[in-house]
């Protein structure tokens, strides 16, 4: 991988945010990441943020932490040091995992980088492949880790996915950079690192790792098409609310395998599930034409909403507060509370009393300050429907029929719902 390369590939992005953060755990892929983007972000007058999570799993992790801290502050890095606590447990790689990569994209909009650059090389993507096989994961999981994938608060970028870690490892020890070495990348507790040890190809250049990257990359290709295709089929079948609901036009939806995959998204989008229900079950509901599943109901007048009843407690209305999985307060609230909106509501026509229900309110002393999606109260722009899951296309594909565009709110669908109907059909 040479930094003409490397900058190839991030150029191909379009024109870059001014500050880009970087996931950096002190190993060699992540080092080697860190010195390529340090050329490139150079050249382009972009700021580098090292974003460095001590799991603190094991003695020692804090103090090699603060060593990369060191290491990248001497050549010139903003370096954020994040200290994790994770209970011991069953899944413990696995709960780290997702604890570093909600860490990571909480700093990045802290530090106002919107792109986050991630060092998984291709021995990562093999063993990914593997591990979801293994669980029985269908074509769409078996495509392994994209390129490219929008969050909330930022994009993840995997520029090194098809460079080879013995690669890497040159690039670190030609700069005079040592690597730390993780022992749980050998400890056979672990499935991945068993995995790792079954390949038996640590440089990762070996042909068992070359085929299984190249069939991630195969079923990539054809998640890609899917992607696109999906899009397509929301773009023309639903009209989304800012207020974490879709009206979704049954015949346009369809019946097929797309219909089904559709479906699961937008139940995981209103419902707040970081995942989707199981294709079995969202197939049952798409047969029945309403019902529920996942904590959303699929009405019989085509809204899909999330269940008010099923709505979480209100939490504390300080910055960056998650309600039930589906709403983001950007700014704290001193002294309120964000929680349902609850029933008995002023609302315009078209909106069901069920919608309003489940909508994000303040609460200040058990009374409603304010609904913003409904525009009562004192506006409050910056509560935002971001799913927990995740969006529900990808970023990048233009749905004119939604208003969206690349340049508009990337990791959402968002735009205009139509003209309301004449009335509702339930209440």
């Amino acid at each position: 991988m040479t930094p003409e390369a490397f900058a190839a590939r991030l150029d191909g992005l379009g024109p870059p945010p001014r500050r880009v953060a970087l996931g950096v755990s002190g190993g060699p892929d992540s080092l080697a990441l860190a010195l390529l983007a340090e050329a490139w972000a150079a050249a382009r007058g972009v700021a580098l943020v090292a974003l460095i999570a001590d799991h603190g799993l094991r003695p020692g992790s804090g103090a090699e932490a603060e060593g990369v801290a060191r290491l990248l502050s001497a050549r010139g890095m903003e370096v954020r040091l994040l200290r994790l606590a994770i209970p011991p447990g069953a899944a413990l790689q696995e709960r780290a995992r997702e604890a570093r990569h909600a860490a990571l994209l909480a700093a990045c909009a802290e530090a106002g980088a919107p792109w986050l650059l991630l060092g998984h090389q291709r021995a990562d993507q093999a063993e990914t492949l593997l591990m979801r096989a293994e669980t029985g994961s269908g074509p769409l999981g078996l495509a392994g880790m994209p390129f490219l994938r929008a969050a909330p608060q930022a994009l993840l970028i995997r520029p090194l996915l098809d460079v080879a870690p013995a690669v890497l490892a040159a690039l670190c020890a030609a700069a005079g950079v040592i690597p730390l070495a993780d022992p749980a990348n050998r400890d056979p507790r672990f499935r991945r690192a068993r995995l790792r040890s079954a390949l038996g190809d640590p440089g990762g250049e070996g042909p068992r790792i070359a085929a299984l990257t190249d069939a991630a990359a195969a079923l990539g290709r054809r998640r890609a098409e899917t992607e696109v295709a999906l899009a397509a089929r929301l773009a023309a079948c639903a009209r989304i609310h800012p207020g974490g609901a879709v009206r979704i036009d049954r015949a346009a939806l369809g019946r097929d395998r797309l219909a089904v995959l559709l479906l699961g998204r937008l139940i995981r989008a209103v419902g707040g599930s970081p995942h989707a229900p199981a294709t079995e079950a969202t197939a049952r509901l798409l047969e029945a034409g309403q019902g529920t599943l996942g904590g959303a109901w699929w009405r019989p007048d085509g809204w899909l909403l999330r269940e008010p009843t099923a709505c979480a407690p209100p939490v504390p209305a300080e910055a960056g507060a998650v309600w039930d999985g589906r709403f983001v307060l950007g700014s704290g609230w001193a002294g309120c509370l964000v929680g349902a909106a609850g029933p008995g509501l002023p609302r315009p026509r078209g909106i069901p009393a069920a919608l309003a229900a489940g909508l994000p309110a303040l609460w200040r002393g058990g009374r409603r300050l304010a609904v913003p999606h409904l525009g009562l109260g004192p506006p409050v722009p910056d509560l935002l429907w971001q799913p927990a899951g995740g969006p529900i296309a990808p970023g990048f594909v233009p749905l004119p029929r939604t208003g969206h565009s690349p340049d508009a709110d990337p990791p959402y669908v968002r735009g205009d719902t139509g003209t309301p109907p004449e009335k509702d059909v339930q209440p």
